[in-house]
């Protein structure tokens, strides 16, 4: 099949990278289809559209506004550009272009017209990623009031992007469920297509805790990821404080996003000692890090009504880490840590509980058990085989279009 993904993020070589999205193009290419991956230039970059044209794997790079790591305005606008920009990019560099799928995923809600305009080019079939629901995650955050215009104007976007969809695929049940009740998909198909990653083959790591001045004689508990509204950082910052007398325990942070300078201050502020917080990693260099560490962090703020599954966790697994998380009620995570044995959960704000948890994970015998399961279930469930095998069951018969 000739398919297109229309990503957020920039992909710069499906062979080079790891991600949700670059394993699972890797994997479309290996079974024999050809990719063309549209994704943004941003403004910071400096760099014109360019149209790369490859054998298997061809890229178009649109130059955009800033959409990642930009203040709300800023990324808002970026945003409301994207389906011009994209329209105008693609008519441009692939007129001459058919495609028979048209994969794309949230954020943003806003290629309803792209898809529109690609469906009706090549007659193409096209499939949702949905691994976002805005603008209710923004109501849940206290971003906007849903009696906005703002909102509004952007549901009106969302409803427009899942009626252009011919099938959605979303993160878990939970999320299924949440998008069959509160929209009207009628004869729309709705089914769990989970986030998903290529498993590597690891080799015998050379890393030390003293890489990354970590103590040699403490638990590590690692938080890797985007450091925003969503993950409820206020409730980071008490375990952080509740956690500087802890004798067995430490946390690391990784990561970046618009509360990066928030936990900065308030580690000087604090005089912190038994954690870290470090900038955003290479991937390689994150890797590395997971290695020497024994607990994954899952962190979401306890408003949210919508249900997400931080994709990050994938790569914990991947690394045999048990995962304590802390998060809303309404996501499917605790479900699926319950049922795979592979971690502990609370409730975000609850710190009692969470500090009770890690006392368990404290614990060897339990991390190893745990973390043995972690990378079962993973094996088990988020591969891109999975992924791949979902979206490709509803185009039976067109494999060798």
């Amino acid at each position: 099949m000739r398919i297109v993904f229309l990503s957020l993020l920039r992909i710069d070589d499906i062979e080079k990278e790891s991600s949700i999205y670059a394993d699972l193009m890797r994997k479309f290419v290996r079974e024999g289809h050809s990719i063309t991956i549209v994704h943004p230039n941003e403004k910071r970059l400096g760099l014109a559209t360019q149209y790369i044209k490859g054998t298997e794997v061809s890229y178009l790079r649109v130059k955009t506004g800033n959409i990642t790591k930009s203040n709300f305005l800023e990324k808002g606008i970026a945003t409301l550009m994207l389906e011009f920009q994209f329209k105008r990019a693609i008519s441009k560099y692939l007129k001459n272009e058919n495609f028979d799928l048209i994969l794309y995923s949230t954020p943003p809600i806003t290629f309803a017209s792209v898809i529109k305009y690609l469906k009706k080019k090549s007659s193409a079939r096209s499939y949702l990623l949905l691994k976002d629901i805005f603008p209710q995650n923004a109501v849940d955050l206290g971003l906007i009031s849903k009696r906005s215009p703002i909102y509004s104007f952007f549901k009106a976007k969302e409803l427009r992007l899942y009626h252009q969809s011919d099938v959605i695929g979303c993160m878990s049940e939970a999320n299924v469920e949440y998008i069959k009740k509160n929209n009207d998909l009628k004869g729309k198909k709705v089914e769990v297509c989970p986030n998903s990653i290529e498993i590597t083959p690891k080799t015998l790591s050379t890393t030390k805790k003293s890489d990354f001045s970590l103590p040699e004689n403490k638990v590590i508990y690692v938080y890797g990821g985007n450091l925003g509204k969503p993950q409820g950082v206020e409730f980071l910052k008490k375990i952080i404080l509740k956690n500087e007398e802890a004798t067995k325990s430490f946390i690391c942070i990784v990561g970046s996003g618009t509360e990066f300078s928030n936990l900065q201050h308030f580690f000087v502020e604090n005089k912190i000692k038994n954690a870290k917080l470090i900038s955003q990693l290479s991937k390689e260099k994150f890797d590395s890090l997971l290695e020497i560490c024994d607990v994954g962090l899952i962190f979401l703020d306890p408003r949210f009504t919508i249900p997400n599954f931080p994709s990050r966790i994938l790569s914990y697994m991947e690394y045999s880490l048990p995962i304590l998380a802390a998060t809303d009620k309404v996501t499917d995570l605790s479900k699926k840590i319950e049922e795979g044995q592979f971690g502990l959960w609370c409730m975000s704000g609850d710190s009692t509980k969470f500090f009770e948890n890690m006392d368990v994970l404290n614990e060897s015998d339990v991390r190893q058990i745990m973390g043995e399961n972690a990378y079962k279930y993973l094996i088990e469930n988020y591969t891109v085989n999975t992924s791949y095998n979902v979206i490709m069951k509803n185009f039976k018969g067109e494999e060798n279009v």
